[in-house]
């Protein structure tokens, strides 16, 4: 590897480097976002699953959805973990660099023992597939800096999986792309890095992993999501579920090709929180021989399997979006559907459980 050394005269600077390479989380369909979270959660001895896969909703926000792989609707506005994992003490801030040094600002943080989580564009990582060719929005975990021969230790668990030293002039330029809007990415370009960088920070007070626990995020996700439609600027819920299927056909019908393009984006956080959420009551279900919690998981996957066709028809059709309206309509109503089934068997799962 060709590395970039501190120009002449430059004061040495010792490397910063954890000491070890983080732990890694994937599952197919979660994002950057949620294989960020869940490595972190996991380099600190707990299990991911558990705290990502405990809360289950429907949360669109009209007008916040943005071009980015990791965008999130929050339940706690800046707080991104929090909304994600209510129910464990995990809480996340995004920050910019204050000096004129951001890498050493990163460094100081990895001797803290902190893991920054950095945006960056897939562009310019020489790693990622889409490396000088596509421009996208994406999340890495940072682990080392040595100023002193221009390295930067990236991991990043979505595939294809990496885990080592880049340039820092590689990093650097990722981390503060302009990420310009892409015709070939129509989803996750078109939006600025800026240099952002993401903290999430664990609390010690670390529930258990018990039927006691799950049953208590079971009650409080059933109630969330079987309420009465209201509007407080957020849809919520089946209810809202519906009105989002709606709003997406009849955006469809009208030629609004943008509403389309933030399906497939806002549809990956939904797709993502349904998967973990179906594969924890699955897995516990058959861990805790409890039949109705295994079988609640096997629905609620069932949904999250129902986003693919919503959010591939709207991918693929956003480029002639009245044709689509029937297929959207089609692919939306069985989502609902779904999500009423797995609503259902929920409630069976919770009188097992109490």
């Amino acid at each position: 590897m060709t590395t970039t050394a501190a120009p002449a005269g430059t004061p040495a600077v010792r490397p910063r480097q954890a000491r070890r390479a983080p732990s890694t989380f994937y599952r197919d369909p979660i994002s950057c976002l949620q294989a960020s979270f869940g490595s972190v959660v996991a380099d600190a001895g707990h299990d991911p699953l558990a705290a990502l896969g405990a809360r289950w909703e429907f949360r669109y926000i009209p007008g916040d959805v943005r071009s980015e792989e990791f965008y999130f609707p929050e339940r706690e506005p800046g707080d991104t973990a929090g909304s994600m994992m209510p129910y464990h003490p995990a809480h996340s801030t995004w920050f910019t660099p204050e000096t004129a040094e951001p890498l050493e600002e990163l460094a100081a943080l990895i001797e803290n023992g902190l893991a920054p989580i950095a945006a960056v564009d897939n562009y310019h990582l020489p790693f990622r597939p889409a490396y000088h060719d596509v421009h996208a929005a994406h999340l890495v975990l940072i682990y080392g800096v040595d100023p002193g021969r221009g390295l930067v230790w990236v991991a990043d668990p979505m595939p294809p999986a990496f885990s080592g030293p880049i340039r820092a002039e590689d990093f650097l330029n990722a981390w503060g792309s302009a990420n310009p809007a892409d015709h070939q990415d129509a989803f996750f370009s078109d939006a600025r890095i800026d240099r952002r960088h993401m903290l999430l920070r664990l609390g010690a007070d670390w529930p258990a992993d018990d039927p006691a626990t799950l049953l208590a995020a079971l009650r409080a996700n059933h109630a969330d999501l079987t309420a009465d439609a209201h509007d407080d600027g957020q849809w919520t819920g089946v209810a809202g579920l519906r009105r989002f299927v709606e709003h997406v056909t009849r955006s469809a019908h009208a030629g609004d090709d943008d509403a389309l393009k933030q399906v497939y984006t806002f549809g990956w956080s939904q797709q993502a929180g349904c998967s973990l959420h179906g594969e924890l009551l699955r897995t516990r279900g058959r861990q805790w021989r409890c039949p109705a919690l295994r079988e609640a998981g096997r629905a609620v996957e069932a949904a999250a399997h129902a986003w693919t066709g919503l959010r591939v028809t709207a991918a693929h059709g956003w480029t002639r979006p009245a044709e689509t309206t029937a297929d959207l309509r089609r692919h939306g109503d069985r989502l609902a559907q779904r999500y009423e089934t797995a609503a259902s068997a929920l409630t069976r799962a919770v009188t097992e459980l109490t």
